[in-house]
């Protein structure tokens, strides 16, 4: 019923929600994950079976996503569902327009969620949907589907997608960083503020530098927040000197 084509640690996730309802196949480069598909509820199979699923949700990083789109799109059958679940949604939707088969529907997602906060369960969990090329009955029965597992659907498009996702995500990601490369680290002298900043920092470092840099680099609106946030530490700096000269 469904195919997933990447398996890492979303991968594995996204495995052990659906294999219960479904049955799962999942096509990986590293054949060494055999036994963990198959304890997550999947089953490890070749290229050309994964897409011969009803639906095939690519599970790929960003920067991976053309490259895969061209060896999928001859694979694919007539009324195929294809999603796939990146944390940018202009790029992605378009590649897949412009790469799939007019013949097969597309659903751009970004399940907002990952490995550690929805490793026991779904509820209460946002989800966006951007519907690109999808039959209405079949997007309900989707939609359906996830809000019955406990999830808050979001119906966007995908410029409403990355203008909002470039501060809640990617700018709260740069902060992370930044507070890594800075050195933050626990202190006994401490107070709730800087416990919570310590809480953003290690949601971030537990996901790789390459999710990091595809959110900035696919995301066309991030640089703009991105620069925005810098001019206003500079902005609050300048006042601070400025009290310090004249103190």
């Amino acid at each position: 019923m469904i195919g997933l084509i990447g398996y890492g640690r979303f991968g594995r996730l996204t495995v052990k929600h659906l294999s219960p309802d479904y049955k799962v196949v999942v096509h990986t480069r590293n054949p060494d994950k055999d036994a963990d598909i198959f304890a997550a509820g999947g089953r490890l199979v070749s290229l050309q079976e994964a897409c011969a699923q009803e639906i095939v949700i690519l599970c790929v990083p960003i920067s991976a996503m053309q490259n895969t789109l061209a060896q999928i799109a001859p694979l694919l059958a007539p009324n195929t569902l294809v999603a796939d679940v990146c944390s940018v949604k202009e790029y992605p939707s378009q590649w897949m327009q412009q790469m799939l088969p007019e013949t097969v529907d597309i659903l751009a997602t970004h399940p907002m969620f990952g490995p550690d906060s929805a490793a026991k369960s779904l509820q209460n969990h946002k989800i966006v949907l951007c519907p690109v090329r999808i039959d209405p009955s079949r997007f309900h029965r989707i939609r359906a589907w996830l809000e019955r597992k406990g999830l808050l659907v979001i119906e966007a498009t995908p410029a409403e997608h990355d203008r909002k996702i470039a501060v809640s995500l990617s700018l709260t990601h740069f902060i992370g960083r930044s507070l890594a490369e800075f050195g933050a680290t626990p202190l006994d002298i401490d107070t709730e503020g800087y416990k919570r900043l310590l809480h953003i920092l290690g949601v971030v470092n537990n996901d790789t530098w390459q999710l990091f840099e595809d959110m900035h680099r696919y995301n066309p609106y991030a640089r703009e927040k991105r620069q925005r946030f810098m001019e206003a530490l500079a902005t609050i700096d300048a006042r601070l000197r400025q009290t310090e000269q004249t103190g």
